[in-house]
């Protein structure tokens, strides 16, 4: 049974907090294991809510600008990339932002469904240097890991541009390993982990739910004997029978002429076995064995024993 202490635990800002734990004790060489284990789970499967696409009124192009904007439409959809949610939904859902007055505009100016919440309200959109109207709908999605907009905009409805999407929870894991200082044995070891999160998920959290995930895949490597016994060939007893009777027929069953019976002979070719292991082509490399020599060897080949040389 594996013992998990948290050794510090700190709240630096909304959108980033830390946790250090000691999980042990591990068998020489699991710790490292493990932790590489976690760290991957951490990072890459953890569900996450992020901005997938955004519609503003009267634009159609991300290089485009937007009147009375200090920004340009890529620089919004870089700042949209900052925002951090938290939520439990299921399918994608819409959000919209109204704004008709001059003054920065930030995610606290988003209208957002109840069950999706901001981890920092105070993160900067844009400015509408005068008076005048901003309207936007936002495509929230739930997913993992990290999506580019080039991935995304295939996904996403016409009048939306697409956003990248960090899904990622968790933005940092870092573990190693030591000696474990509780037991006197040398072949016992500790790991040390770190987590950052970025708020909309705590560490413990993440541990708990990556240990979770990891518990569940490993869960389904079950090894189930149910493999049927392979069905007899038929035709292996005959090709067999067919191969050893070619090998007790000699070259002079194919009544020859002396120049290709002799050209086969010093290419140590003795039974119909040997013979069958060339091409046409091959034969025609032995020394004076020529075209004629060796339309004889197959026309008597199929003739006499309905065989042809390899292809």
């Amino acid at each position: 049974m594996f013992q998990i202490q948290c050794l510090k635990s700190t709240t630096n800002t909304k959108t980033e907090f830390y946790s250090k734990y000691l999980i042990n004790p591990f068998l020489k060489g699991q710790g490292t294991t493990v932790g590489n284990a976690i760290r991957r789970v951490l990072l890459s499967n953890l569900p996450g809510l992020a901005i997938v696409g955004v519609r503003i009124t009267n634009i159609d192009h991300e290089f485009s600008t937007i009147p009375n904007v200090r920004e340009d439409v890529v620089d919004i959809l870089l700042n949209l990339k900052q925002i951090i949610l938290k939520g439990d939904i299921e399918e994608p859902v819409l959000a919209r932002l109204n704004v008709n007055k001059a003054g920065i505009i930030s995610a606290n100016d988003i209208e957002l469904p109840n069950h999706i919440t901001l981890v920092d309200s105070r993160q900067y959109i844009a400015t509408l240097v005068t008076k005048g109207t901003l309207e936007m709908e936002f495509l929230i999605a739930r997913g993992q890991n990290y999506s580019t907009n080039g991935k995304l905009e295939y996904a996403i409805p016409e009048p939306f541009l697409a956003v990248d999407a960090v899904f990622m929870p968790v933005t940092n894991v870092n573990f190693f390993v030591e000696a474990s200082k509780n037991s006197s044995s040398i072949d016992l070891e500790s790991l040390i982990l770190e987590i950052w999160t970025n708020g909309s998920i705590l560490p413990d959290e993440a541990l708990s739910l990556s240990a979770e995930i990891l518990k569940n895949t490993f869960g389904r490597l079950k090894v189930i004997n149910n493999f049927l016994p392979p069905a007899p060939n038929i035709e292996t007893p005959i090709q067999e029978e067919k191969s050893k009777h070619l090998e007790i027929i000699f070259i002079e069953e194919l009544e020859l002429s002396v120049r290709a019976y002799n050209c086969l002979k010093r290419a140590n070719i003795h039974t119909l076995s040997d013979l069958l292991q060339y091409s046409t082509d091959e034969l025609l490399e032995f020394k004076n064995f020529g075209q004629k020599s060796a339309n004889e060897v197959c026309e008597n080949l199929k003739a006499r024993f309905d065989l042809d040389l390899r292809k």
